[in-house]
């Protein structure tokens, strides 16, 4: 059963900085690779970036040197490091496995990028 608790959301201003973090069940993390995902205002859900069971990181390329991800194993939790925030990178930002294994999405944390 998947379960991931999103956090670390909230309100910056253009140029600022926030850490999202992912904290997902040993099973789980131990098992999948797990990915962010970004949602505008649509029903869209954007793949941002993967960090595989292995460490191995891959990050959108238009988000490169401004986004990060990470993981603490200790913690069984994930990472993203948004620097340089702008107004479009504002939305609920989602973190799930990677390949899907269910339907399962968690709450998300919201993100306000506004002057």
């Amino acid at each position: 059963q998947v379960h991931l608790v999103e956090s670390g959301g909230g309100m910056a201003r253009p140029g600022g900085s926030l850490r999202l973090s992912c904290t997902a069940s040993s099973s789980i993390f131990s098992t999948y690779g797990l990915g962010w995902y970004h949602q505008g205002s649509g029903n869209y859900r954007a793949w941002i970036a993967t960090i595989t069971t292995g460490g191995i990181t891959n990050v959108m390329n238009l988000l490169e040197g401004r986004f990060t991800i990470s993981r603490d194993i200790a913690k069984n939790t994930i990472y993203l490091e948004m620097n340089n925030l702008q107004p479009e990178d504002t939305g609920v930002y989602f973190c799930n496995t990677v390949p899907f294994i269910s339907d399962y999405w968690g709450q998300g944390t919201q993100v306000t990028v506004s002057s």
